[in-house]
């Protein structure tokens, strides 16, 4: 009798299952953040005051129309192919130049139907590249924003990304905290840059801290190019996010791409024949929670690649990112980076 029960639970079991798995898609119950570094978003244009000359017609990139508004589709093209269900709500960028390329992407054919909106400020990066957030306002509903500099005491002539703060409501309920990162570069040494990225991951953890104490179970969502990988200081011990799924502290983060990189060798970025996990998503424990709002599993960091953005297999069979420039060399890829994303559930 006991077997005949554990197999018609089984069957039960597997029926619920499969009408899962067939039930419809409901764009209600889900939930897409994406975080994509777009490679040096730069327009054609001169702009007074920043370091982009390259990227001009003029210039050492010969960066014109053409080329320009075929990133631009390339990336559109990245963006909406994460989720062929829908649009992503929350979409996180990096390497964007100013709020008129973002207003060129949301405009092409494939990002028009989001009905996105802009967060913006412009950062002091010499460059001129600064992280940016866009979001569907009939998915999101904003709150407030503003950007956290991060000024190195011990290198007052180095100047960095802002980190960018945005809050808002999914589902007209559901507070989210969200942080946009890209933290300095490893040009000049991994060894010897490294305190401008511990810097800013105290920085940003005293942010967090900062939210905590207000509530204890606030839903953070952290996103960015750290330009380290989860087991770096940086992210593992001064930021504090590990991939603990148990006996962790309330005020612990969890890196949705620890796993993937340490234990799948997976990675965003490639580099000298390896691959690189700089690209990070991290969220609080409070997602997890299963009966507060939108959700998520332990599984649910992902690295998107489809066959038109990688380069062909190399000798180690890797298909690194098909990148805009390999030096001064066009390539006519979307980026140098691969995006990362999740996808949240609400029952």
């Amino acid at each position: 009798m006991m077997k005949k029960i554990a197999i018609l639970s089984l069957l039960f079991l597997a029926a619920v299952q499969l009408f899962a798995q067939n039930a419809p898609y409901d764009p209600a119950r889900n939930f897409t953040v994406v975080f994509y570094n777009v490679e040096n978003l730069f327009d054609t244009i001169n702009s007074p005051g920043i370091n982009d000359g390259e990227f001009t017609p003029s210039g050492s990139y010969q960066w014109n129309t053409k080329p320009y508004r075929k990133k631009l589709e390339d990336i559109a093209k990245v963006l909406s192919s994460v989720n062929p269900l829908e649009l992503p709500e929350i979409i996180g960028l990096c390497e964007v130049e100013n709020k008129e390329v973002l207003t060129d992407l949301i405009r092409t054919g494939q990002m028009q139907g989001g009905n996105y909106a802009i967060v913006h400020e412009t950062g002091p990066d010499a460059r001129g590249i600064d992280v940016a957030l866009l979001y569907r306002q009939n998915a999101f509903n904003y709150l407030s924003h503003k950007a956290i500099p991060v000024n190195f005491p011990f290198d007052s002539n180095s100047k960095t990304r802002d980190i960018l703060y945005v809050k808002g409501l999914a589902a007209e309920k559901d507070t989210f905290h969200l942080f946009v990162n890209h933290w300095s570069s490893r040009v000049g040494g991994e060894v010897q840059t490294e305190p401008k990225r511990v810097f800013a991951a105290m920085k940003l953890r005293n942010h967090v801290d900062s939210l905590f104490r207000i509530n204890p179970v606030a839903k953070i969502l952290i996103m960015g190019d750290f330009n380290d990988e989860p087991t770096n200081a940086s992210v593992f011990q001064f930021l504090n996010a590990n991939n603990k799924r148990k006996n962790y502290a309330y005020n612990e983060l969890y890196n949705l791409m620890y796993d993937i990189h340490n234990m799948e060798i997976q990675g965003t970025y490639y580099f000298r024949g390896n691959w690189n996990m700089l690209d990070h998503l991290i969220v609080s424990r409070p997602f997890f929670d299963k009966t507060q709002g939108y959700f998520l599993e332990y599984e649910s960091g992902k690295i998107f690649r489809a066959p038109w953005m990688l380069e062909k297999a190399n000798r180690n069979g890797d298909e690194p990112p098909l990148r805009t420039f390999t030096g001064r060399e066009y390539k006519g890829g979307p980026s140098d980076h691969l995006p990362v994303y999740m996808i949240l559930q609400k029952n």
